[in-house]
């Protein structure tokens, strides 16, 4: 089944192969500037400082729907072991099996391809079994730290969480950047809140992934548009689903990550940095948000801060 003409019409015209140059690896991360991070340092007031991960435990957010994608089994290799004879210091290490995108993560610019290609129309059969991404792994990014700004969709609509299957549209996004009184610049990581992992938060992660409130296949323009560096919501699937057009599985996945360039993240708690932003009324903040360097990853855990 080929790909419908609405994506490929929207594919063209967020496309951004090139333009970083033809051995790109970052995409949209280009986007973040000295300058950009200078101003982004300067914006920092009361240093409070707000996480935005969910604790990586084995009764986390994925229901065994996606194959290989476990939740994290942690396991001790070593307790109060004196390595060095009896006597002596005594060390406890530990273990982990998970899936790299199996809680709060980014997704790399390699994670999904269409028609046979990647970002920067390499082609998807550079990712093999042992040596996994080739080009564009999740490692490439050695940084990720901007402006991030909150844009709270629910409380800009006069709501606590979107309904599932909400489809967040441009218009929304802008409803929300007016709630913020900001505007989302060149090189921002925008997070876009939906309110759905309250849902995970109260014990029911079947309902967090589904139905799920995520962005609309129409907003990859709109980020486009901004400049925007990178974009994580509160979300499983980061994009609506079911999807909004039948039959046509991760659109937003594909044009973000294919066409753009642009590394997106899943599983975000936004509901704290939600209560911070309101009760301060400043929606921009540094975020730092920098991925663990899996060589070859297709995506990879990260732990980030807000500081506002």
């Amino acid at each position: 089944m080929s790909l419908p003409a609405e994506f490929r019409d929207i594919a063209k015209r967020v496309n951004n192969w090139g333009r970083w140059g033809g051995d790109d690896e970052i995409g949209t991360l280009n986007l973040i500037t000295d300058e950009v991070v200078r101003e982004a340092a300067a914006s920092v007031r009361s240093g409070l400082r707000v996480p935005l991960a969910l604790p990586l435990r084995q009764d986390g957010v994925q229901t065994g729907v996606i194959p290989g994608r476990v939740n994290p089994l942690h396991v001790m290799v070593q307790i109060n072991q004196e390595v060095f004879g009896p006597g002596t210091v005594a060390c406890s290490d530990d273990a982990v099996t998970m899936g790299l995108q199996a809680g709060t993560h980014w997704d790399a610019l390699s994670h999904v391809s269409h028609s046979g290609r990647l970002y920067n129309g390499r082609p998807a059969g550079s990712i093999t079994p042992h040596g996994g991404a080739a080009f564009a792994g999740i490692d490439k990014p050695r940084h990720i730290v901007s402006r991030g700004v909150l844009l709270d969709v629910p409380r800009a609509l006069g709501r606590e969480r979107l309904d599932g299957g909400h489809a967040v549209t441009p218009e929304d996004l802008e409803a929300a950047e007016e709630f913020a009184g900001t505007r989302v610049r060149a090189g921002d990581i925008v997070l876009v809140r939906t309110g759905q992992i309250r849902t995970y938060l109260a014990g029911d992660r079947h309902a967090y992934a589904y139905p799920s409130p995520g962005l609309s296949v129409r907003s990859p323009e709109w980020f486009h548009a901004r400049d925007v560096a990178a974009v994580a919501n509160d979300t499983l699937t980061f994009e609506v689903f079911p999807p909004e057009i039948e039959d046509l599985w991760l659109p937003v996945h594909a044009l973000d990550l294919v066409e753009m360039g642009m590394p997106q993240g899943q599983n975000w708690n936004l509901e704290e940095l939600s209560t911070a932003c309101g009760e301060t009324g400043r929606f921009t903040f540094l975020l730092s948000a920098t991925p663990e360097p899996f060589t070859g990853g297709t995506g990879a855990p990260v732990a980030p801060v807000a500081i506002l």
